[in-house]
């Protein structure tokens, strides 16, 4: 057996592989469950009339889908451009920091101060991907240098809300003061959907693909992350390329960070409760993309699905805790693993 290069791998091919390593992925969570003692069937039907078949488990998986669909497409972008970001659970919180210090702390009257939120969290978001891409530019690798910046922004939210920014009425667990009202963002009844941000997120994968697809600086980020010494011949500069992406899918993140304290929380409070690994998994939704922001409108409500569904099986299947690691442990693992198919075709028989 033997790998071959393809020069220019299909759509099609890559759709077909994508949706091999999906089911592959599944199979092997099917063997796990199997030696844990759990139907494989059971697991998955529980899953799926939870989430799908329920209500209340559409509400759940449409919450989670918001930051997912937000993160994904940014990273989406920063993937096409070779800008490997790690890093969006940290920009995720300081989007949250820096929309909690507009509403707790700006003097805006208040149809600006819900819009000044949402600016500040893209702001604070791109701010913190920026150090890496400016760390890259002195030949520090983006990989190591998000995800050590993640660690920090938890220890900053800390700090914040246990010292300076501690509430007046805190008991127990430690959070900020309550927002202003008019920070409110509306949900859907029965749920925790708050459904502008879910709005600006479809608009976000759209525009990115706009981007990426019809512009000039979507030509120049392509051309960058497939053949950077072609870019280099072509006098683009990388730099100024993973710059400006880094601020993008660093704002995308911070804009996430923005809706869950403003729709979900309306206050500042540990990074465990403001992010459920968002930053971690909107990773595989954009890795389902294929690159495509657009298509985070479809893999970023199955990625909703395994978390709401995860609960689901803690809950009624007395699962262990970290049963959403399986899953989206072993999806990653076959995505990764499935990228030679994708670019290699396989011919069997002597050379």
């Amino acid at each position: 057996m033997r790998f071959v290069a393809l020069s220019a791998p299909s759509t099609a091919r890559a759709a077909l592989v994508t949706l091999a390593s999906l089911v592959t992925a599944l199979l092997i969570c099917a063997l796990i469950f199997t030696l844990a003692g759990q139907s494989p069937a059971e697991v998955y039907g529980t899953m799926l009339r939870g989430t799908l078949g329920d209500a209340t488990g559409l509400g759940e998986v449409g919450r989670r889908t918001i930051p997912l669909l937000l993160i994904g497409a940014g990273l989406a972008l920063a993937f096409r451009a070779q800008f490997f970001n790690i890093g969006a659970e940290g920009q995720l919180l300081l989007g949250a920091v820096f929309a909690a210090g507009t509403a707790l702390f700006v003097p805006l009257p208040g149809p600006v101060l819900l819009p000044a939120v949402f600016v500040a969290g893209f702001v604070g978001g791109g701010l913190w991907a920026l150090i890496a891409a400016a760390l890259r530019r002195v030949n520090v690798n983006e990989i190591l240098s998000t995800l050590m910046l993640n660690y920090i922004a938890v220890a900053l939210v800390t700090y914040l809300i246990a010292g300076p920014w501690k509430g007046k009425d805190v008991r127990g667990y430690i959070y900020t003061d309550t927002f202003p009202a008019s920070t409110y963002l509306p949900t859907l009844p029965g749920s925790q959907v708050h459904w502008p941000t879910l709005l600006l997120g479809v608009a976000v994968a759209l525009g990115l693909q706009w981007v990426l697809s019809r512009s000039t600086f979507g030509y120049a980020l392509r051309v960058v992350g497939e053949n950077p010494g072609a870019a280099r011949y072509a006098g683009l500069s990388s730099g100024r390329v993973a710059l400006l992406v880094a601020l993008i899918t660093g704002g995308a993140a911070g804009l996430a960070g923005a809706g869950e304290v403003a729709g979900i929380h309306h206050r500042l409070l540990e990074a465990g409760q403001i992010s459920l690994g968002y930053g971690f998994t909107a990773v595989i939704v954009a890795w389902l993309a294929r690159g495509n922001p657009a298509l985070c409108l479809i893999t970023a409500p199955v990625m909703g699905v395994i978390l709401a569904g995860g609960d689901i099986l803690k809950i009624d299947l007395n699962l262990p805790f970290r049963v959403v690691d399986i899953f989206s442990g072993v999806i990653l693992l076959c995505l990764i693993a499935s990228e030679v198919f994708v670019r290699h075709r396989v011919q069997w028989g002597r050379a």
